[in-house]
């Protein structure tokens, strides 16, 4: 099999196309606030009850959020009063939540991870946040523009070579001369696109139905990058959706950081009710085979992970806004000597 080929199958092929492209949406686009709800759940039954469990799915948008999920938790949290403090008053709230199947519940007391899957971390030294440079300018982008315009809004940035060609924003209740010369001032871009569908009033939840968990590739290292497909938002840490995917990106950045790469993939695969990993894999740009190294230094165990970063703090809510990586003061971002 010719090396092109097996850096394919290995899925660090961003390197591989000329042009790269990365979006990203504002904290009151629908689906993040969705997220926010989810993991502000979350947060408040882990500051009662530091072993709650939590897989909570979230739904709003025109005067209605439906709430959906499991819990099994000591606490009792009073969840329309929460969200009421996000959406306010004047929105339907359904809430329909249940106790955690007895025979998931089972393999997880017994140390198992919470649910079948594969998860994958990545990391890069392309940028000081170990994240691809298409996906940080289009974050950093949309972070501006909604520092001055709060709203709902989108943003895309198109890459060759390092070199910024196209830049697209689209944010509610913006004019496009100020819009076009706040982008400007952010950054250079051969070519810039400003609300292309024409100025616009109506966003977030007024104009669009949102879902926890559907941006999976902005929370994630954008389209260039595989990612496992697990949603995070509303999830604790035994979910190895979640916790294995944060524990495979920790486990990326810190090889990257200690020379093994200048970009890094790692998958790990687990069964329900299982605690070892089916597989566990890492490889480099050049397509070299770091797993062994993983093996050696990391525990890829649900509880050794949640140990590892320390998982049962309330800390989930700010990564439902700006992706769950690249910030500096999130346990699974620290560097480490790998000895």
């Amino acid at each position: 099999m010719g090396k092109i080929t097996s850096r394919y199958i290995s899925c660090i092929i961003r390197n591989f196309f000329m042009k790269k492209t990365a979006e990203f949406v504002s904290p009151k686009h629908s689906d993040k606030i969705c997220d926010f709800i989810a993991d502000s759940i979350l947060d408040a039954y882990l500051k009662k009850d530091k072993k709650s469990r939590t897989a909570i799915e979230i739904m709003g948008g025109h005067n209605l959020i439906t709430i959906n999920g499991e819990v099994t938790s000591k606490s009792n949290i009073n969840i329309e009063k929460l969200v009421r403090k996000i959406v306010g008053p004047n929105y339907k709230i359904i809430i329909n939540i249940v106790l955690q199947s007895p025979e998931i519940a089972h393999g997880v007391d017994n140390g198992g991870a919470g649910d079948q899957g594969i998860m994958k971390g990545y990391a890069t030294n392309e940028t000081p946040l170990y994240l691809p440079l298409e996906y940080v300018l289009a974050r950093n982008l949309c972070q501006k523009i909604f520092s001055v315009y709060p709203y709902d809004g989108k943003t895309q940035v198109t890459i060759e070579n390092g070199k910024v060609l196209t830049v697209v924003a689209s944010f509610q209740n913006t004019k496009n001369k100020e819009l076009l010369k706040l982008t400007k001032k952010i950054i250079k871009a051969d070519t810039y696109i400003i609300n292309p569908a024409g100025e616009w009033t109506l966003g977030g939840f007024d104009a669009d139905t949102g879902l926890s968990g559907r941006k999976l590739i902005i929370d994630n290292y954008g389209p260039q990058i595989s990612i496992g497909g697990g949603s995070f938002s509303g999830k604790d840490a035994t979910k190895v959706d979640r916790s294995g995917a944060y524990m495979a990106r920790f486990v990326a950045k810190n090889l990257v950081a200690n020379g093994y790469g200048k970009e890094v993939l790692v998958s790990v695969a687990y069964a329900i009710g299982m605690a070892e990993p089916l597989m566990i894999e890492a490889k480099n740009e050049k397509g070299e085979d770091l797993s062994q190294i993983v093996q050696k230094n990391f525990d890829f165990k649900p509880l050794a992970i949640i140990e590892k970063l320390n998982l049962r703090k309330p800390i989930f809510k700010q990564t439902a806004t700006y992706g769950h990586f690249g910030k500096k003061n999130l346990p699974w971002e620290k560097i480490e000597k790998i000895k």
